[in-house]
């Protein structure tokens, strides 16, 4: 409830969760677990051993494509601190070397700035404009080939 509950760590959500929609979430999170291998992971401070967010890589339905999205959130009290950078850095590290990805993307409202940075500070850059569930949203996008993360040696021959 920390992170997903909190009105400024949500802001740029239709509304922070309460604690059913807290549940759901984490139900279908599990789901994806189960069904993909993939999904949201607790960010941890390693000093203190505190849940800060969570980052992962999810399946996502964009405009009739299936994507695979790097998602964040961040406790409002530890934003601006990197930590979503470093996440979503170590994220598309996987999807690519791990995974095998051949593109990546992340799902973000215009008017979140923070978010933009995130996004473009790990090489992603706004490729489309799209309405996602009703909402405004740019789509960056990083190709496998334009990412800083692809290391050829560690490549399966698997791609998602």
């Amino acid at each position: 409830m920390l992170v997903l509950g909190d009105v400024e760590s949500m802001r740029y959500y239709p509304k922070p969760f309460d604690r059913e929609m807290v549940e759901k979430w984490i139900d279908r999170h599990r789901c994806n677990y189960a069904q993909h291998g993939l999904g949201l992971w607790a960010m941890v401070l390693k000093t203190t051993g505190e849940v800060i967010g969570d980052c992962g890589l999810v399946w996502q339905e964009v405009e009739g494509n299936r994507e695979l999205e790097i998602g964040y959130h961040v406790r409002s009290d530890q934003q601006m601190q990197g930590y979503a950078t470093e996440a979503a850095s170590a994220c598309q590290d996987y999807a690519f070397n791990v995974l095998g990805s051949v593109r990546v993307i992340s799902l973000i409202r215009p008017e979140n700035i923070p978010s933009c940075r995130v996004a473009e500070k790990n090489g992603l850059k706004v490729v489309q404009e799209t309405l996602w569930r009703n909402i405004p949203h740019y789509i960056y996008a990083v190709q496998r080939s334009e990412s800083k993360f692809l290391t050829t040696s560690n490549l399966g021959s698997r791609e998602v």
